[in-house]
Parts: structure tokens; C-alpha cells; sequence
């Protein structure tokens, strides 16, 4: 139900308002060329949620996808390793067998520190 409610709408193009705002500030300004995506020309409310819902794009980072846990059909086990693959860890958010209740960054850095001590650890 991505973008169903109203107020999941409002946030939608709050967040794109707020996004151009920052980038249309020095320096990022002087960065830029042009808005690629979206595209200048995306500017109301349900052209922000039709682009949304046909270009798949969101505010959220992909969490699961290679999720750890300690059955044998889980992706990664408890010590980030591919199960099946030898020699291949996994040090980012797809580990996560839930999404978080905040944002990702910091739980994809301790991930990523875990991996380099477990990588460190066995040298």
C-alpha cells in the first residue's frame, strides 16, 4: 500500500520540496546542472506520486535481501557468511532480516565494522 494514504502522499512531496531546497543552496548549487529525476517538471502532488509509483523509487534502503539468521535457509549466518559460498561475507543492510525503525546508515556501518573484525580475525 506504498503511497496510499494521504498523509504518506503529503510526505512524499515534503521530502522532494525539501530536497530541492537544499540542493538549490550554495555550494551543492554551483554542483548541479540540471534535476535529472524527478525533473523540474514534477511538481504537484500526484505527478510526485505517479512518478514515484512508476520509476520504484523511495526514501527507504533496501533491507532482507540477504537476510542473516541461524536457519540453513537463511542467506547469511550469524557471522555475516554466504552460506553455500566460501570465502563471501555480506557488510551491508540486506543482513537485516527486519527493517529498522530509523534510518539505515548507522546499522550498515556496524555491519560492515562486524564484517572487518570477523575478517581480521581469522587473517
Amino acid at each position: 500500500h506504498y503511497l496510499r494514504t494521504p498523509d504518506d502522499r503529503a510526505a512524499a512531496a515534503a521530502i522532494l520540496a525539501w530536497q530541492r531546497e537544499l540542493l538549490a543552496t550554495e555550494p551543492l548549487a554551483g554542483l548541479i546542472a540540471e534535476e535529472v529525476n524527478p525533473g523540474p517538471g514534477v511538481t504537484t502532488l500526484d505527478a510526485i506520486v505517479d512518478y514515484t509509483l512508476a520509476s520504484g523509487a523511495g526514501i527507504f534502503h533496501a533491507v532482507g535481501s540477504t537476510a542473516m539468521g541461524p536457519a540453513d535457509t537463511d542467506v547469511v549466518d550469524a557471522e555475516l557468511r554466504v552460506r553455500g559460498v566460501d570465502g563471501l561475507r555480506v557488510a551491508d543492510a540486506g543482513v537485516l532480516p527486519f527493517p529498522v525503525a530509523g534510518g539505515t546508515a548507522a546499522p550498515a556501518m556496524v555491519v560492515g565494522r562486524r564484517a572487518a573484525e570477523l575478517i581480521l580475525a581469522e587473517r
